[in-house]
């Protein structure tokens, strides 16, 4: 029992470090819904050691699951940097890499002003 126990207090402190960070004085509520089932024992009566196995089996899932997520939103914002840009800004930080500047676009500044170039 004791080692369920462990396990638990484990799992617990391993969900907490993949939530996004929050103050302690507004704890989320998902946090306190953690806290909650981690430290209540179990509800129902007829709960055996091997139910709870498999509850800690379950939340243990969910941990890997959320690194899991976590690393693939770091390693996407890493790689592809230009996901949230639009086209034009894509573009033109395309150029720079290379050690081009684009030209200044003369149309998009007639619109600007009103009129056309005609």
């Amino acid at each position: 029992m004791a080692d369920l126990s462990l396990k638990s207090r484990h799992l617990y402190r391993a969900l907490l470090r993949e939530l996004p960070r929050r103050p302690l004085s507004s704890p989320s509520p998902l946090k306190l819904r953690f806290r909650e089932r981690f430290q209540s024992p179990p509800k129902e009566i007829s709960s055996s050691p091997s139910q709870r196995q498999q509850e800690l089996e379950k939340a243990d899932q969910f941990v890997r699951y959320a690194r899991a997520q976590r690393m693939y939103a770091t390693l996407v914002e890493r790689y592809n940097p230009g996901m949230d840009m639009d086209q034009e800004e894509r573009v033109r930080l395309s150029a720079r890499r290379v050690g081009m500047n684009l030209p200044i676009d003369v149309e998009s500044n007639n619109n600007n002003e009103g009129g056309e170039g005609r």
